[in-house]
């Protein structure tokens, strides 16, 4: 992974991730600096990274060709303003900050920066996560294929050119495995509601959820014809779609739950 130097500000669980998948991709550890004052500094250093505790502490001549900060949303404030000199040396600053807009990083950083706002999910921790990123007009073309291969690293990368449409994303995306870790617990329970051991309930749920989604990703047939495929008439399948495509079934719940986090992803904002 050819792109220079890469800055990151963080290093928690999804800045982890991030950096554990670009050296498991190329990306030399003398090419990687860490800025993490707290526990992740030792998963950091395991990476053979350069690893600071503060801005303060990294090198005066760095000009790193992406900055990506990985801290929390309510800290943005206070970390990136920073930052700012790397954008006069040519950086691009890509977030994975839920909820901060890229307005918010132009203010911090100043309107010339160049700026990827993006929305990854947990499933990156494993390099299976879904990756929405968003440019503003700063960035040029190496920048964003930069980041791409920055984002790819962990996951499936989309891009999009609407920053209106992140709050939509983070509610399908963003919070999304949280609803199928949901789903996981329901069928283990009701599993166990029918007579099967703990155990198995939970065997049957973990590894039914998971191969259905690798058969969905994979599969050249769309979900509903994947769906009508397993449905035997008057069957098994078939008696439980009736309770989960009633008018009050699965659909209009998981669409007020999705409204739900649209609506609370504008709010943060």
């Amino acid at each position: 992974m050819d792109i220079g130097q890469v800055l990151l500000v963080g290093c928690g669980k999804m800045g982890g991730a991030l950096l554990d998948g670009w050296i498991a991709n190329g990306l030399s550890p003398s090419a990687a600096f860490v800025v993490e004052p707290g526990p992740g500094a030792e998963q950091a250093r395991a990476t053979r990274a350069a690893v600071h505790s503060s801005v303060e502490e990294l090198p005066a001549e760095l000009a790193p060709s992406v900055t990506v900060f990985a801290v929390k949303p309510q800290t943005m404030a206070e970390v990136a303003p920073a930052y700012e000199v790397y954008g006069g040396r040519g950086s691009v600053f890509l977030s994975i900050a839920a909820g901060t807009p890229i307005a918010a990083f132009e203010k911090f950083l100043g309107t010339g920066a160049a700026i990827v706002r993006s929305m990854p999910n947990t499933p990156a921790a494993i390099g299976q996560g879904m990756i929405v990123a968003c440019p503003n007009g700063q960035v040029t073309a190496g920048m964003r294929q930069a980041c791409d291969r920055l984002l790819g690293a962990v996951g499936r990368v989309a891009w999009i050119d609407d920053e209106t449409h992140m709050d939509g994303v983070t509610a399908v995306s963003g919070s999304g495995p949280a609803y199928v870790f949901w789903l996981i617990e329901c069928l283990e329970s009701a599993g166990i509601a029918v007579g099967l051991p703990a155990d198995l309930a939970r065997q049957l749920a973990l590894e039914t959820v998971a191969g259905a989604g690798a058969l969905a990703r994979d599969a050249a047939e769309d979900p509903a014809t994947l769906r009508q495929n397993v449905t035997s008439p008057g069957g098994t399948t078939a008696a439980a779609l009736e309770v989960l495509m009633a008018e009050d079934g699965l659909r209009p719940l998981v669409a007020r739950a999705v409204d739900a986090a649209t609506e609370r992803s504008r709010d943060l904002a």
